[in-house]
């Protein structure tokens, strides 16, 4: 495995290791703010479905040049995750989560923007493996 390999599968880990620290934004499912915040999009079970698609990139580190159409969808997961986030910072105040709870104001600060690089990530690694390798997966 070369350097650009071990490079590409350590942002596969790191995209799945924050994604699971929604479990220590949302103390393990037991921060009410984060889910009443915005109870569509970051429910409890919507936290949990954030820690199952890290597990999912995790999963994939070491064999992401063997599933280039899942990069893709992780690719458009994050996207869209990137995308409600915009619209959310934009149709609330953050400064009146962070007067509730400090860990749902940090999160809601920074999700999006983490979202936001994962999808650029993602994109150019499936970029990459579309362009360089012509089998099909």
């Amino acid at each position: 495995m070369g350097l650009k390999n071990k490079i590409i599968t350590k942002g596969f880990v790191v995209a799945g290791l924050m994604n699971l620290s929604v479990l220590i934004f949302s103390r393990f499912f037991t921060n009410s703010t984060i889910p009443e915040t915005d109870p569509v999009v970051m429910s409890n079970f919507g936290l949990l479905m954030i820690a199952v698609w890290g597990l999912a990139y995790i999963s994939v580190a070491k064999h992401y040049n063997s599933v280039k159409w899942l990069v893709a969808v992780f690719a458009l997961e994050k996207l869209i995750y990137g995308c409600i986030w915009i619209q959310w910072i934009l149709n609330n105040d953050i400064a009146d989560v962070y007067k509730k709870d400090t860990m749902a104001g940090m999160f809601y600060s920074v999700y999006g923007i983490n979202d936001w690089l994962f999808f650029v990530f993602f994109l150019v690694v499936f970029i990459t493996l579309f362009t360089t390798k012509k089998k099909s997966n």
